[in-house]
């Protein structure tokens, strides 16, 4: 791809390699092989939905970054690299899937001709991507070089977002935005799931105005009742229930960065005890907030959640947080920093946090979240705009919205099961809200 058609500039890029680059020369590395797809992507602008395939980006202390993995992807790296052509290796398909050879011997052949042989090779052990099979296949091809475990050290660069990834993490808040009310909006007794969660993820697709929607690195998370006391059930195809509370853990994408948003919704009156728990999690999420502050620790934000809800008689376990941004499945977290008690990390202006307080108790489940920005001064921004509380919705199910609103289908099927439910009952279909 040529540069000006990359989603950053010239300039963004360099800054990102210099900072990485700098980090390697800090732990001894002569070259990197980096495997985390969105590692990848922030590197060089690797779109694809390749990973399934041993593949990465191979980088020295000089030169360009190059792309290398299997032939058939080396045309989609020519489409979405910013390198150009002679940067892009691709590997036989005899490689793949094969009990007889292994891309990480083609990797070392690699590695070996540009003078890497004897080298010191950074390679993210820790990680999705890299499998152990191919660590001991590149260990025995390389017997001259030495393997040193990298993982994260180009995760750790990313965490300060620059002013072009603010700009894309905006943009998916917006979509986040979006999906998040019309997940509250929809949400009804006798509305099948599945079809509520078709029309998200057509609406995350579409995106808002110009700004066109990308798949998230989390499918839409979004458990009912009993199910809603688990923390990452996706869904089914049953009827939503009065009396149950269903929280959505959804995102927005923006050329891979997202925006996380969680919110919760009761049909019919909650219990009292939910009521009391969401209001003490909202002055948890204040004082959380309030203490995302540039030179205060990532543990005062968990701090200043827990004095919260200790004082409702609420003992938090675990963390409450993680930086977000550039992403692929299966997370989308950067899996460096953790908002938590023991983790002392000093927040710095351009961080972006999912701010995730949720509780996960005996009978229900309520999740109320922010993406926050930590500022140059005073208290984080919430990037978001939608109401911080749990939305109680009492209709009966006559109350449906109109179908013809760009969402097809959904409210169509779901009128007829309330026809068939409710003989009796005018189930009116209108036009487009305004």
């Amino acid at each position: 791809m040529p540069l000006e058609l990359a989603p950053f500039t010239e300039g963004e890029y360099a800054r990102r390699i210099a900072k990485t680059r700098k980090a390697m020369e800090a732990a001894g590395i002569d070259v990197l092989f980096v495997t985390d797809p969105s590692n990848q992507a922030w590197l060089t602008g690797y779109d694809g939905w390749s990973f399934y395939v041993h593949q990465g980006v191979i980088l020295g202390l000089n030169g360009d970054p190059i792309w290398w993995g299997r032939t058939m992807d080396a045309f989609g790296a020519l489409r979405t690299v910013w390198m150009e052509e002679r940067s892009v290796i691709g590997y036989d398909d005899r490689y793949i899937q094969s009990t007889t050879c292994h891309p990480m011997e083609d990797l070392a052949a690699h590695l070996t001709r540009l003078g890497y042989g004897k080298a010191r090779v950074g390679v993210e052990m820790e990680n999705y991507y890299y499998s152990a099979k191919a660590h001991a296949v590149l260990q025995k091809n390389l017997p001259n070089a030495s393997l040193h475990d990298a993982t994260a050290l180009v995760n750790w660069q990313r965490a300060v977002k620059s002013d072009e990834e603010l700009m894309f993490i905006r943009r998916a808040a917006r979509i986040t935005e979006n999906i998040v009310n019309l997940a509250i909006e929809r949400a009804r007794p006798g509305l099948r799931k599945n079809e509520l969660v078709g029309d998200l993820l057509q609406a995350g697709t579409y995106g808002v105005g110009e700004d066109w929607g990308d798949y998230p690195a989390i499918v839409p998370l979004t458990p009912s009742g009993l199910d809603a006391t688990a923390a990452h059930m996706t869904w089914d195809g049953r009827e939503m229930q009065t009396g149950e509370a269903t929280f959505f853990e959804l995102s927005g994408c923006y050329r891979r960065y997202h925006a996380p948003l969680c919110r919760t919704v009761h049909l019919g009156q909650p219990p009292q005890e939910m009521l009391d728990a969401s209001a003490a999690l909202n002055e948890g999420i204040e004082a959380g907030i309030e203490a995302a502050k540039a030179g205060n620790r990532a543990c005062d934000i968990a701090n200043a959640l827990n004095g919260a809800l200790k004082k409702a008689g609420i003992d938090r376990n675990g963390r409450c947080g993680y930086p977000i941004g550039l992403s692929y499945p299966p997370d989308w977290g950067e899996r460096t920093i953790s908002l938590r008690d023991t983790d002392e990390t000093v927040l710095v202006p351009g961080m972006t946090f999912h701010f995730m307080p949720a509780l996960w108790m005996d009978s229900w489940g309520l999740e109320t979240t922010e993406t926050i920005l930590i500022r140059e001064n005073g208290p984080a921004e919430a990037l978001c705009d939608v109401e911080r509380k749990i939305f109680v919705k009492d209709e009966v199910l006559n109350d449906l919205p109109a179908p013809n609103d760009g969402f097809v289908g959904r409210t169509h099927r779901a009128t007829d099961r309330v026809r068939e439910q409710q003989p009796d009952v005018d189930v009116a279909i209108g036009g487009p809200a305004g």
